[in-house]
């Protein structure tokens, strides 16, 4: 069995939270937050704490709070020589006080406290100073279900930075969607298959040969008639910045307008 303390209340603690619960192997001795209001609709299941001070042994501690607030939280810890995680994917290991073990739990995905989530499908990152610790939290990892993946931090950094641009800025573009078919009154719905073509497309094909459109075909009258139809400047710029990137790596900058069109 392997116990933990969770430190954090917000989207990936909760997350946690509820993996750790129905693991078999995994005991949840307590749950921390300097707002405990937070923790009030688990207050019947687990041990929830606002005192540092308080926090109990156990096999690993997780911090899981916001990337600015790890390495205060790391340095209040009232012990030494134990083994400190947390679960950012752009802060190093380093940024953990050094009075203790210090490692990094990574799931790389995106978590909204009231949406559900198959744990099972979240690749986890991991990374530790000590040899001895990593097969620990790769055994955490198995025990929701998980696969693990060691990396160090730079690799981290990268994949968080690659995540950014997948679902941040991916999902900023559905709401700039939102938006254009709400001015003409249609309903964004009707868009949902293609999002979900897009993204299955890319699980069997690379992204550059997944790519179609306009910018693609070097289809100017198309793209001219879309930046007339984007009355927000903001959306235009985005409609020509990406318009000029996937010309570029398409490398289609120069070549004539395809009368064939497809998606």
């Amino acid at each position: 069995m392997i116990s933990v303390s969770i430190i954090g209340a917000g989207n990936v603690a909760t997350h946690l939270y509820k993996a750790f619960i129905n693991a078999e192997t995994i005991s949840v001795v307590q749950w921390y937050n300097r707002d405990i209001r937070k923790l009030a609709m688990f207050q019947s299941d687990v041990e929830t704490i606002d005192d540092l001070s308080l926090l109990k042994p156990a096999d690993i501690y997780i911090i899981a709070v916001s990337d600015d607030a790890i390495s205060g939280i790391s340095e209040q810890l009232p012990f030494e020589n134990r083994f400190v995680v947390h679960t950012s994917g752009s802060v190093s290991v380093y940024d953990i006080d050094k009075k203790n073990r210090r490692g990094v739990f990574y799931p790389l995905q995106t978590f909204s406290k009231n949406v559900p989530m198959n744990m099972e499908t979240v690749p986890i990152c991991i990374e530790t100073i000590g040899k001895k610790d990593a097969p620990l939290l790769k055994l955490l990892g198995k025990s929701m279900g998980c696969k693990t993946h060691k990396v160090n931090s730079d690799q981290r950094r990268t994949l968080h930075l690659a995540a950014v641009f997948v679902n941040n800025f991916t999902n900023q573009l559905y709401r700039v969607a939102h938006e254009i078919t709400e001015s003409e009154g249609v309903e964004f719905d009707i868009l949902k298959p293609l999002i979900l073509e897009t993204a299955n497309k890319v699980q069997n094909i690379s992204p550059y040969l997944a790519q179609t459109g306009p910018a693609k075909r070097n289809d100017k009258k198309t793209i001219k008639k879309h930046l007339k139809l984007l009355e927000d400047e903001q959306h235009q710029a985005i409609y020509k910045l990406f318009t000029a990137s996937i010309k570029k790596t398409q490398g289609v900058s120069n070549k004539k307008v395809v009368k064939n069109k497809t998606q």
